[in-house]
């Protein structure tokens, strides 16, 4: 049996546009995906628990095809489905092991749907586990792009490689195209609030996707958020020491979360008490990535 754990993240600069090969900025925050893999003679049995800030719990046997029998939306549970299935596939590939059975346990902090990369995290952190538990050890980079290869498939080639490598590395980096390196960062005193809903990250982006392919201007706006990217960058870096600060959604949208940068009480006095902000709560910036759990 081994655990491991991954990290969360909260994009600074970029999310949307990256898909597109624009760069982004995301940072790894300390709220962790943990999954536990145990070798079994053969199939998949998966225990999820906590994917979302109230928690619900998943138990199935067997492929994608089954669908478990919990009050949350079927494109959510058919993703997360979809994540463990492919992440497992990636690890029996990786040790050549491809009858190689698992019991498999979810457990995390980063609620589901809310632009905080618990599917990468997941990702990551099941490639990781599953892997050491036949004796293989993975590098970073290498679970990086195995679980690249598990978001692409699942969301139907729409995936960038921003969240998992950010997940897999920690810290903050900048991910441009298959362009992808950590970055020195400052103290990022995060502040996130959550509104308590899930967004679906696949149709959110194909729904980006039919806008640019129908309209002119919605190409541009894709564009300029990459020049966007590339000045924040150097003014969020110039200007560290001067005390600046912002807040900004987070993921694909549809709901989910906004991270602030305060390291004051401020912001998260004011976040408990706006209407619809469901839970507020500090994710300092995550410097470790993927790593196994004793």
């Amino acid at each position: 049996m081994v655990t491991a754990s991954a990290p969360g993240k909260v994009y600074l600069f970029g999310e949307h546009a990256v898909v597109y090969g624009e760069p982004a900025v995301p940072c790894a925050i300390e709220r962790r995906a943990q999954v536990t893999a145990s070798r079994r003679d053969s199939g998949l049995r998966v225990h999820a628990g906590d994917l979302t800030i109230d928690g619900f719990t998943v138990e199935y046997e067997g492929g994608a095809s089954e669908r478990p029998d919990v009050d949350i939306e079927d494109s959510l549970v058919e993703a997360g489905i979809g994540y463990v299935n492919e992440a497992i596939e990636q690890a029996r590939d990786a040790t050549d092991a491809p009858d190689a059975g698992f019991d498999v346990t979810v457990d995390s902090e980063i609620p589901l749907g809310a632009g905080l990369g618990s599917s990468a995290a997941v990702t990551v952190a099941a490639i990781d586990a599953a892997t050491r538990e036949l004796g293989v050890e993975l590098s970073p980079e290498e679970i990086a792009d195995r679980a690249y290869r598990v978001e692409h498939s699942v969301q139907d080639g729409q995936a960038s490689r921003a969240d998992t490598f950010c997940s897999a590395m920690g810290g903050a980096v900048r991910v441009e195209g298959d362009d992808c390196r950590t970055i020195e960062a400052p103290d990022l005193p995060f502040v996130i609030g959550y509104d308590g809903g899930a967004g679906d990250t696949g149709a959110l982006v194909a729904g980006v996707r039919n806008l640019r392919e129908e309209y002119e201007f919605a190409a541009d706006t894709v564009e300029a958020i990459g020049d966007v990217v590339r000045r924040g960058e150097a003014a969020l870096w110039a200007a560290r020491d001067a005390g600046a600060t912002g807040a900004k959604l987070t993921g694909a949208g549809g709901g989910g979360c906004i991270v602030a940068l305060d390291d004051t009480p401020e912001t998260t006095s004011a976040l408990n008490y706006t209407p619809g902000c469901e839970d507020t709560f500090r994710a300092e910036l995550d410097t470790e990535g993927v790593r196994p759990e004793e």
